[in-house]
Protein backbone atom coordinates (compact mmCIF):
# COMPACT_ATOMS: atom_id res chain seq x y z
CA UNK A 1 0.00 0.00 0.00
CA UNK A 2 1.60 3.32 -1.08
CA UNK A 3 2.34 5.76 1.73
CA UNK A 4 1.28 9.36 1.14
CA UNK A 5 2.10 12.53 3.05
CA UNK A 6 -0.70 15.01 2.39
CA UNK A 7 0.11 18.60 3.41
CA UNK A 8 -3.04 20.73 3.46
CA UNK A 9 -4.12 24.07 4.87
CA UNK A 10 -2.86 27.62 4.53
CA UNK A 11 -4.98 30.37 3.01
CA UNK A 12 -8.67 29.81 3.93
CA UNK A 13 -9.97 31.17 0.61
CA UNK A 14 -9.20 27.83 -1.03
CA UNK A 15 -11.35 26.01 1.54
CA UNK A 16 -8.47 23.68 2.38
CA UNK A 17 -10.33 21.55 4.91
CA UNK A 18 -13.24 20.88 2.55
CA UNK A 19 -10.84 20.03 -0.26
CA UNK A 20 -8.75 17.87 2.10
CA UNK A 21 -11.80 15.73 2.89
CA UNK A 22 -12.50 15.32 -0.82
CA UNK A 23 -8.89 14.53 -1.72
CA UNK A 24 -8.37 12.09 1.16
CA UNK A 25 -11.46 10.17 0.08
CA UNK A 26 -10.04 9.74 -3.42
CA UNK A 27 -6.59 8.76 -2.18
CA UNK A 28 -8.17 6.18 0.12
CA UNK A 29 -10.15 4.89 -2.85
CA UNK A 30 -6.89 4.56 -4.82
CA UNK A 31 -5.53 2.28 -2.09
CA UNK A 32 -3.16 4.83 -0.58
CA UNK A 33 -2.33 5.10 3.12
CA UNK A 34 -2.55 8.83 3.87
CA UNK A 35 -0.81 10.78 6.62
CA UNK A 36 -2.62 14.12 6.52
CA UNK A 37 -0.88 17.06 8.19
CA UNK A 38 -1.39 20.81 8.20
CA UNK A 39 2.05 21.82 9.43
CA UNK A 40 4.65 22.60 6.72
CA UNK A 41 7.42 21.94 9.23
CA UNK A 42 6.59 18.26 8.83
CA UNK A 43 8.68 18.59 5.67
CA UNK A 44 11.80 18.88 7.84
CA UNK A 45 11.59 15.17 8.69
CA UNK A 46 12.98 12.33 6.61
CA UNK A 47 10.43 11.92 3.80
CA UNK A 48 12.11 9.13 1.86
CA UNK A 49 9.72 6.45 3.18
CA UNK A 50 6.78 8.14 1.46
CA UNK A 51 5.81 7.11 -2.05
CA UNK A 52 3.98 10.38 -2.73
CA UNK A 53 3.80 13.87 -1.24
CA UNK A 54 0.61 15.75 -2.06
CA UNK A 55 0.71 19.54 -1.70
CA UNK A 56 -2.73 20.88 -0.84
CA UNK A 57 -1.24 23.92 0.89
CA UNK A 58 -1.65 27.53 -0.21
CA UNK A 59 0.58 30.36 0.93
CA UNK A 60 -0.53 32.90 3.47
CA UNK A 61 1.91 35.54 2.15
CA UNK A 62 3.91 35.90 -1.05
CA UNK A 63 7.07 35.99 1.08
CA UNK A 64 6.35 32.58 2.60
CA UNK A 65 9.48 30.46 2.51
CA UNK A 66 10.76 26.99 3.32
CA UNK A 67 13.70 26.47 5.64
CA UNK A 68 16.86 24.99 4.19
CA UNK A 69 16.08 21.81 6.10
CA UNK A 70 12.58 21.62 4.59
CA UNK A 71 13.98 22.14 1.10
CA UNK A 72 16.75 19.59 1.59
CA UNK A 73 14.38 16.95 2.90
CA UNK A 74 11.75 17.45 0.21
CA UNK A 75 14.12 17.61 -2.74
CA UNK A 76 16.18 14.66 -1.58
CA UNK A 77 13.11 12.47 -1.10
CA UNK A 78 11.90 13.28 -4.62
CA UNK A 79 15.38 12.72 -6.05
CA UNK A 80 15.29 9.23 -4.56
CA UNK A 81 11.86 8.43 -6.04
CA UNK A 82 9.13 9.95 -3.88
CA UNK A 83 6.53 11.57 -6.13
CA UNK A 84 4.98 15.02 -5.76
CA UNK A 85 1.49 15.97 -6.90
CA UNK A 86 -0.92 18.80 -6.37
CA UNK A 87 -3.31 21.33 -7.81
CA UNK A 88 -3.96 25.07 -7.92
CA UNK A 89 -2.34 26.38 -4.72
CA UNK A 90 0.69 24.10 -5.02
CA UNK A 91 2.08 26.63 -7.53
CA UNK A 92 1.09 29.58 -5.32
CA UNK A 93 2.97 28.46 -2.21
CA UNK A 94 6.41 28.96 -0.72
CA UNK A 95 7.16 31.51 -3.45
CA UNK A 96 10.26 32.75 -1.69
CA UNK A 97 11.77 29.25 -1.95
CA UNK A 98 13.48 29.11 -5.34
CA UNK A 99 14.36 25.43 -4.88
CA UNK A 100 10.71 24.56 -4.22
CA UNK A 101 9.63 26.45 -7.34
CA UNK A 102 12.30 24.67 -9.37
CA UNK A 103 11.02 21.30 -8.14
CA UNK A 104 7.37 22.16 -8.84
CA UNK A 105 8.20 23.47 -12.30
CA UNK A 106 5.98 26.52 -12.22
CA UNK A 107 4.64 29.46 -10.27
CA UNK A 108 1.37 31.36 -10.56
CA UNK A 109 2.05 35.05 -11.17
CA UNK A 110 -1.48 36.28 -11.95
CA UNK A 111 -5.12 35.46 -12.53
CA UNK A 112 -6.06 38.19 -15.03
CA UNK A 113 -9.79 38.00 -14.40
CA UNK A 114 -9.30 38.74 -10.70
CA UNK A 115 -8.95 36.79 -7.50
CA UNK A 116 -11.80 34.34 -7.05
CA UNK A 117 -13.59 35.51 -10.21
CA UNK A 118 -15.38 32.73 -12.10
CA UNK A 119 -13.82 33.33 -15.51
CA UNK A 120 -15.21 30.84 -18.07
CA UNK A 121 -12.52 28.97 -19.98
CA UNK A 122 -11.83 25.66 -21.68
CA UNK A 123 -9.21 23.13 -20.65
CA UNK A 124 -8.00 21.31 -23.76
CA UNK A 125 -6.17 18.01 -23.41
CA UNK A 126 -3.07 18.27 -25.61
CA UNK A 127 -1.54 14.83 -24.94
CA UNK A 128 -4.26 12.22 -25.04
CA UNK A 129 -1.77 9.33 -25.04
CA UNK A 130 -0.32 9.95 -21.58
CA UNK A 131 -1.50 7.74 -18.66
CA UNK A 132 -2.57 10.84 -16.71
CA UNK A 133 -4.99 11.93 -19.45
CA UNK A 134 -6.31 8.50 -20.45
CA UNK A 135 -10.06 8.80 -20.94
CA UNK A 136 -10.07 12.48 -19.94
CA UNK A 137 -11.85 14.79 -22.36
CA UNK A 138 -11.47 18.53 -22.69
CA UNK A 139 -13.67 20.32 -20.17
CA UNK A 140 -15.15 23.68 -19.21
CA UNK A 141 -14.20 25.60 -16.07
CA UNK A 142 -15.59 28.80 -14.54
CA UNK A 143 -12.94 29.81 -12.04
CA UNK A 144 -9.57 31.55 -11.71
CA UNK A 145 -7.58 31.17 -14.92
CA UNK A 146 -3.96 30.98 -13.83
CA UNK A 147 -1.22 32.84 -15.69
CA UNK A 148 2.01 31.04 -14.84
CA UNK A 149 5.76 31.15 -15.27
CA UNK A 150 6.82 27.63 -16.20
CA UNK A 151 9.87 25.43 -16.62
CA UNK A 152 10.42 24.58 -20.31
CA UNK A 153 11.29 21.03 -19.23
CA UNK A 154 7.66 20.36 -18.25
CA UNK A 155 5.71 17.88 -20.34
CA UNK A 156 2.40 19.65 -20.97
CA UNK A 157 -0.78 17.56 -20.84
CA UNK A 158 -3.50 20.23 -21.04
CA UNK A 159 -3.73 23.93 -21.81
CA UNK A 160 -6.06 26.90 -21.95
CA UNK A 161 -6.15 29.98 -24.19
CA UNK A 162 -6.61 33.51 -22.85
CA UNK A 163 -9.41 35.51 -24.46
CA UNK A 164 -7.80 38.90 -23.94
CA UNK A 165 -10.93 40.23 -22.24
CA UNK A 166 -9.05 41.22 -19.09
CA UNK A 167 -5.57 41.86 -20.51
CA UNK A 168 -5.80 42.49 -24.28
CA UNK A 169 -2.09 41.91 -24.86
CA UNK A 170 -2.33 38.24 -23.82
CA UNK A 171 -5.18 37.45 -26.21
CA UNK A 172 -4.62 34.07 -27.86
CA UNK A 173 -1.77 33.09 -25.57
CA UNK A 174 -1.73 29.40 -24.69
CA UNK A 175 -1.06 28.52 -21.07
CA UNK A 176 -0.41 25.03 -19.66
CA UNK A 177 -3.03 23.85 -17.18
CA UNK A 178 -1.68 20.39 -16.39
CA UNK A 179 1.83 19.02 -16.77
CA UNK A 180 4.22 16.34 -15.57
CA UNK A 181 7.97 16.35 -15.03
CA UNK A 182 10.70 14.40 -13.28
CA UNK A 183 13.19 15.29 -10.55
CA UNK A 184 15.84 12.63 -10.24
CA UNK A 185 13.95 9.35 -9.82
CA UNK A 186 10.78 11.17 -8.68
CA UNK A 187 7.75 12.19 -10.70
CA UNK A 188 5.89 15.50 -10.40
CA UNK A 189 2.29 16.20 -11.46
CA UNK A 190 0.48 19.54 -11.31
CA UNK A 191 -2.90 20.92 -12.42
CA UNK A 192 -3.79 24.60 -12.01
CA UNK A 193 -7.55 23.98 -11.73
CA UNK A 194 -8.97 24.07 -8.22
CA UNK A 195 -9.69 27.50 -6.74
CA UNK A 196 -13.11 26.26 -5.70
CA UNK A 197 -13.91 22.71 -4.53
CA UNK A 198 -16.44 22.39 -7.35
CA UNK A 199 -13.63 22.86 -9.89
CA UNK A 200 -11.95 19.66 -8.72
CA UNK A 201 -15.22 17.78 -8.38
CA UNK A 202 -16.21 17.91 -12.05
CA UNK A 203 -15.92 14.41 -13.57
CA UNK A 204 -13.12 15.23 -16.02
CA UNK A 205 -11.06 17.19 -13.48
CA UNK A 206 -11.50 14.45 -10.88
CA UNK A 207 -10.33 11.79 -13.30
CA UNK A 208 -7.33 13.90 -14.29
CA UNK A 209 -6.37 14.45 -10.63
CA UNK A 210 -6.80 10.80 -9.64
CA UNK A 211 -4.67 9.63 -12.56
CA UNK A 212 -2.12 12.33 -11.84
CA UNK A 213 -1.80 11.18 -8.24
CA UNK A 214 -1.42 7.56 -9.33
CA UNK A 215 1.17 8.40 -11.98
CA UNK A 216 3.31 10.49 -9.64
CA UNK A 217 3.29 7.88 -6.89
CA UNK A 218 6.49 5.85 -6.64
CA UNK A 219 6.18 2.58 -8.53
CA UNK A 220 6.57 -0.49 -6.31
Amino acid sequence: MPRVLFLYGGWPGHRPYEVADWATHHMDDLGMKVDAVNDPYRLEADLTAYDLIVIGWTQAHTTENLTTRQEDSLLEAVRQGTGVAGWHGMAASFRASLRYNHLVGGSCVSHPGGEGVEVPYEVTITDTAHPVTAGVGSFHVASEQYYMHLDPANHVLAETVFSGEHLPWIEGQRMPVAYVRTWGAGRVFYCSVGHYPKDLQSPQATRLLRQGLSWACRES
